[in-house]
């Protein structure tokens, strides 16, 4: 499942205008609005780690799941840079460290050591299952990995953001260190989305390399996914615009969703 190999280098840098700091705000806030505010986390999706180090100066202890080797190896090579002596840890705002353990797992058959208290997965990592069946096998582990009363906060990109604002269009970042080409289809009949990314990254003499990726999406309407996530077990909390406190409605771009588990 994984696809981000030449683009987990640059990733980071075409990500810089996510407002990652609100976001984990938010979610700090929807789990603390249940009594969660330690314990064990798991950000399922992880990427190159910059929710789950934002998440573990919360004083949560945590654990990162990424299918791409490329964006954990990143995601590693900050923790040691942020903190050489360290083996891998970071401070928290309170001047304690704790540890990430960052684990190479497909999302559709992650394993865990024991129950956590909650789980989020951000950035549609979630729209890159690409059948009802792997969504639910998702969240048949997310319930089965939860402890009793357990969240499960994730977004997903809605089919409005994919017809509406992506669609057939093509996009492009240029950088002086890099550039990217983004080349979009979506089919509303099949809500399937691919998009061809081409990538230049200036190498040391000066020359820019030139990698291809596809990756693929596909949307799901809320009502799908809510029943799915019941079918698993989980029970419906909350649906919002985004990382906004506001309900989700028919224009919104992404859909941000809580379950829960049951305490039964």
């Amino acid at each position: 499942m994984s696809m981000y190999e030449s683009f987990a280098r640059v990733y980071d840098r075409f990500m810089d205008n996510v407002p990652y700091d609100e976001w984990a705000d938010r979610l700090h806030e929807i789990f603390a609005e249940y009594g969660i505010r330690d314990g064990l986390i798991l950000d399922l999706g992880c990427g190159t780690g910059q929710m789950t180090r934002r998440f573990r100066s919360f004083g949560y202890d945590m654990i990162g799941v990424d299918d791409s080797e490329d964006m954990l190896e990143i995601a590693l090579e900050k923790e040691h840079v942020s903190q050489p002596a360290s083996a891998g840890r970071t401070e928290d705002r309170s001047g304690q460290q704790y540890p990430i353990l960052y684990l190479n797992q497909d999302m559709r058959e992650f394993e865990l050591y024991g129950t956590v208290r909650g789980i989020y997965s951000c950035c549609d990592c979630l729209n890159y299952l690409y059948s009802e069946e792997d969504l639910l096998t998702v969240f048949r582990l997310a319930e089965n990995y939860l402890d009793y009363d357990g969240l499960f906060v994730f977004d997903m990109n809605t089919e409005h953001y994919y017809a509406e604002k992506l669609g057939q269009n093509t996009f492009a970042d240029v950088r002086d260190e890099c550039s990217v080409i983004w080349e979009n289809d979506y089919d509303p009949d099949t809500r399937e989305n691919e998009y061809d990314l081409t990538i230049f990254i200036r190498a040391k003499d000066g020359l820019y390399e030139r990698t291809q990726e596809t990756h693929f999406e596909k949307a799901y309407s809320f009502e799908r996914v809510k029943k799915l996530a019941e079918e698993a077990g989980l029970l419906f909390e909350g649906a919002f615009d985004g990382y906004n406190r506001e309900k989700l409605g028919e224009d919104s771009s992404r859909m941000l969703l809580v379950f829960r588990k049951s305490s039964e």
